[in-house]
């Protein structure tokens, strides 16, 4: 999706204030309309096709929309962190061991690239772990390009008296996604004040909004959001969901102020 319209996703999530379905609305001749004038019916279109907001059944001649669920959740990024958080955990470690060799360069990028996309921790170089059953997808990869030799994926608990605790502070930088949530809260905390009145307050909030998203997403993308049993104690995550839904909220109300 381009990023003009990932951040005309962004500014729906801004009108919903809550995690559930939001009411049917109408984005013609609102803030998120004078955001997006140029192209708005292709950006509603795209959207619409990926099935990210769905229109009125009982308006169809009207431009009413919602969110749905999916454009809810990949407007936060591709995740529901408090889905992640609330999962089960069964107790049980995924290791995945791998020696690739140094003609499989390429191979070994691969691997390494799906383990950071999937949420994976990095014990070692060549040692990454999960709390999470394997994907499919690692299974048929590992069946298919390598033989069990050069890659093959454990499940089990330690036995020698290390903590699961040890298991996620070596694994995962949460020093690194704490940064990245500080930094995520010092964006929510410039956040303009008071109504849109004119073109240069909605451009202020514009440009506010586009920032919290970047920070989020960088956020987002560090952050493996472990189950709730595994959370570090000083982990920001929480707090920083906690203060986003509330400033969403506010802004919510600042859009609603919207007038040229």
């Amino acid at each position: 999706m381009k990023p003009k319209t990932e951040e005309f996703l962004n500014f729906l999530l801004y009108s919903a204030t809550q995690l559930t379905q939001s009411p049917y609305r109408n984005i013609y001749g609102s803030y998120e309309s004078w955001a997006y004038r140029q192209g708005l019916l292709r950006q509603t279109a795209k959207l619409e096709a990926r099935k990210f907001i769905e229109r009125s059944p009982s308006a169809p001649k009207d431009r009413l929309y919602r969110l749905t669920p999916e454009g809810r959740t990949h407007a936060f990024g591709g995740r529901d962190p408090q889905a992640q958080w609330a999962r089960p955990w069964d107790g049980i470690w995924r290791v995945v061991l791998f020696d690739i060799p140094t003609a499989r360069e390429a191979f070994r990028l691969q691997l390494r690239r799906y383990f950071f996309d999937h949420g994976f921790g990095c014990l070692q170089g060549s040692v990454w772990v999960t709390p999470d059953p394997t994907a499919p997808e690692l299974k048929k990869m590992g069946d298919a390009e390598i033989h069990v030799t050069s890659l093959i994926v454990l499940e089990g608990r330690p036995c020698a008296g290390e903590s699961d605790a040890q298991i996620v502070a070596g694994a995962w930088d949460f020093n690194q996604i704490n940064h990245r949530y500080k930094q995520y809260l010092n964006v929510l905390s410039v956040r303009p004040e008071g109504s849109l009145h004119g073109e240069s307050a909605a451009t202020q909030m514009r440009d506010w909004a586009a920032a919290e998203r970047k920070a989020w997403l960088l956020a987002m993308k560090s952050d493996p959001l472990l189950p709730e049993a595994l959370l570090p104690p000083h982990y920001m995550g929480k707090e920083s969901l906690r203060q986003k839904l509330q400033a969403l909220g506010k802004a919510a109300h600042q859009l609603g102020t919207f007038h040229l």
